[in-house]
């Protein structure tokens, strides 16, 4: 069975998704938690540092040991790498302030964007019906900003910009995954984190604009401490969860087409809905259930659609595209 999946690159880049996302909503459950004490720069270097740890004992020694730091490309490695670390700022400054699964379901333009950057930029195939699917996930993220609406909060575009420079990096994921490994492209990501959030904390993490009421711009300069005891058990978690989940997606772009690895990212929608409600006690309007139906629906009816397009659901490598 092993076998069979790492011969399937649609099987294998679903799997590896499904494993990343799952992760990842481990990572945007604790960082959230964590807003209210520490600034975001330390989190993200404290998590980066740790998920590079992580990466080379449990990933780095299959993929060659640290051989994996050698490319040709290096100038698309940092391009790709700052595209992360804004995706990633702008959301966790997004949910420092909006509920977690909205911060969530908001963001997930950025599947939707990645279907259509897939047909512009890397000359893939998408038939109408799955088109439409992208437009009902576009009137359900509309839903969710409520733009116009006194419940619209300006934290809410924030989500928006990461998934826009999401959806960027997974185009060039697809691009540049031709020659790079996924250990490759794991370690030069963690390493841009690095340096960025040093020079941050560099610039503002003394605290002196630390002075805020606003939570997302507290979040981003407040002075850096020292974790507390109890609190090193969530940086280790955010460290393994990007260390190995970002393995993973970058796996999972490398070897599938972005059309059909994006919608197994939906796995985030639920995941979060759960997290908020055990963690944050946060409850979903009716509005912002609908939007997530749309979402969520639009991204089923895609894999739906997948299935129906190849006659066997995630067996057969995409072939053609109506």
């Amino acid at each position: 069975m092993l076998k069979r999946l790492l011969e399937n690159p649609t099987r294998l880049g679903a799997v590896c998704a499904m494993l990343a996302v799952t992760l990842f909503a481990v990572n945007d459950t604790t960082i959230k938690f964590l807003s209210g004490d520490y600034a975001l720069h330390e989190v993200v270097l404290f998590r980066s540092s740790l998920g590079l740890l992580v990466a080379s004992i449990l990933i780095f020694p299959f993929a060659g040991g640290w051989r994996v730091l050698r490319t040709r490309r290096l100038g698309l490695h940092i391009l790709r790498g700052l595209l992360v670390v804004v995706a990633n700022m702008t959301f966790f400054l997004g949910l420092a302030v909006l509920p977690l699964a909205d911060a969530v379901a908001i963001f997930f333009v950025s599947p939707l964007l990645i279907t259509v950057f897939s047909v512009i930029f890397l000359r893939e195939r998408v038939g109408p019906r799955r088109w439409g699917a992208v437009i009902v996930g576009f009137i359900g993220v509309l839903i969710m900003l409520r733009p116009g609406s006194d419940s619209f909060q300006t934290a809410s575009i924030l989500p928006v910009l990461a998934a826009g420079a999401y959806a960027g990096l997974h185009m060039m994921t697809r691009f540049i995954g031709k020659t790079e490994s996924a250990a490759t492209m794991t370690v030069y990501i963690q390493l841009t984190f690095i340096v960025v959030c040093l020079l941050m904390g560099l610039a503002v993490g003394d605290g002196r604009f630390g002075d805020q009421e606003n939570a997302s711009l507290a979040f981003l300069l407040r002075a850096w401490v020292w974790p507390a005891p109890g609190d090193w058990t969530l940086f280790m978690a955010i460290g393994f969860a990007t260390g190995v989940g970002g393995f993973f997606i970058s796996q999972a772009y490398r070897v599938a087409e972005a059309a059909v690895v994006a919608p197994f990212e939906y796995l985030a929608l639920p995941l979060s809905v759960i997290a908020g409600y055990l963690i944050f006690d946060e409850v979903p309007d009716a509005l912002s259930w609908l939007g997530i139906t749309l979402i969520l629906g639009a991204g089923l009816f895609i894999i739906w659609r997948e299935a129906q397009v190849e006659g066997e659901t995630l067996v057969d490598a995409p072939r053609t595209r109506r």
